[in-house]
């Protein structure tokens, strides 16, 4: 092939594609205008936008773009997150809690299991929610789905997830505050439960802020480790599902991970100037929006409704006991 059939058929894959991506960005616009003015979350303003204009998803100029932006765009938007995290951030935090968060990860995610069986849910799905709950609510769930094997529910789950992690951070942001205050906890315990247990980072730094100064900064770095161990537990569960079954489709690596891992490296050691940091970190944030806008696109507001109270039952139950579980484990610190 040609240099000149090489740049016409990226030409033409660019022309196929815009549409879908220009209209999934306009809804994420759109989503970060209405959270800004009304103070909700604009992740979940940008999946029920999304879902509004699930008939551009079916047929027509936008479906190769939806597409694009639900898989690839949403990686790069992962890989990206990368660069809110340092070593210093997580080492400042001290040696008890980098042990603490990792174990209340892997015991969420395996309740996350446990409560998939009660409910009478899927393995799978039990998976994307403890996953979601445990790290970093829609950003790990948008991740996770990445790396899960396809099934028919698994996109369905994953908006499903998203929009239960949201509401419930929203909740959390609310409630949490006033509870450990009332458990008599000081603010930088506070600050530490507040970032172990909400589930998406904007509603940790509102609540932690809320209650003062020093339970806000705790709340953002101990956040921030569980958004470190992002990278880990995507990577382990790619290398576990690419095992496979004998005729089992497996999961394509996650390199977006790995990014996500040499960014936060790269930005460790200083290498990434201030100015690309902010770009990259606000780069992810629309990236995110728009792949969270596409998925929206991609799923019927009935086949929501359709998945039942069950699959309410199993975040709810995640979410009370990674709160349950951090407030034993600060109470014997």
């Amino acid at each position: 092939m040609t240099l000149l059939e090489s740049a016409a058929l990226h030409r033409a894959r660019a022309v196929e594609l815009a549409p879908g991506i220009l209209m999934a960005f306009t809804i994420g616009a759109a989503a970060r205008f209405i959270s800004e003015h009304y103070g909700a979350p604009a992740m979940l303003f940008a999946l029920l936008l999304g879902m509004a204009f699930n008939f551009l998803a079916m047929e027509g100029r936008c479906v190769a773009g939806i597409h694009f932006t639900a898989s690839h765009l949403l990686k790069v938007g992962v890989a990206l997150l990368g660069v809110r995290v340092t070593f210093g951030q997580i080492t400042s935090l001290g040696p008890i809690l980098i042990i603490i968060i990792p174990v209340l990860i892997i015991l969420t995610i395996g309740a996350g299991l446990a409560f998939s069986k009660i409910f009478k849910r899927s393995s799978y799905f039990g998976l994307l929610t403890g996953g979601a709950v445990a790290i970093c609510g829609a950003s790990a769930a948008l991740a996770l789905s990445s790396v899960l094997p396809k099934t028919e529910t698994n996109q369905r789950d994953t908006l499903f997830t998203v929009v239960a992690v949201t509401s419930l951070s929203t909740m959390a942001m609310i409630l949490y505050p006033i509870l450990f205050v009332s458990l008599g906890f000081s603010d930088t315990q506070i600050g530490v439960l507040i970032g172990a247990t909400i589930h998406d980072v904007a509603q940790v730094v509102g609540a932690g802020y809320a209650v003062s100064d020093e339970a806000g900064d705790t709340a953002t770095y101990v956040k921030l480790l569980r958004v470190a161990c992002l990278p880990i537990v995507i990577l382990s569960l790619a290398v576990f599902f690419r095992r496979g079954e004998a005729g089992e489709a497996k999961a394509p690596f996650p390199w977006f991970a790995v990014a996500f891992a040499a960014i936060l490296v790269i930005n460790s050691i200083g290498l990434i100037p201030s100015f690309a940091a902010q770009s990259m970190d606000a780069g992810s944030r629309w990236l995110l929006l728009a792949a969270i806008s596409a998925l929206g696109m991609k799923t019927s507001l009935k086949e929501m409704f359709d998945l039942g109270a069950l699959h309410i039952g199993v975040v709810v139950a995640e979410t009370v006991f990674l709160c349950a579980a951090a407030i034993v484990a600060i109470s014997f610190m």
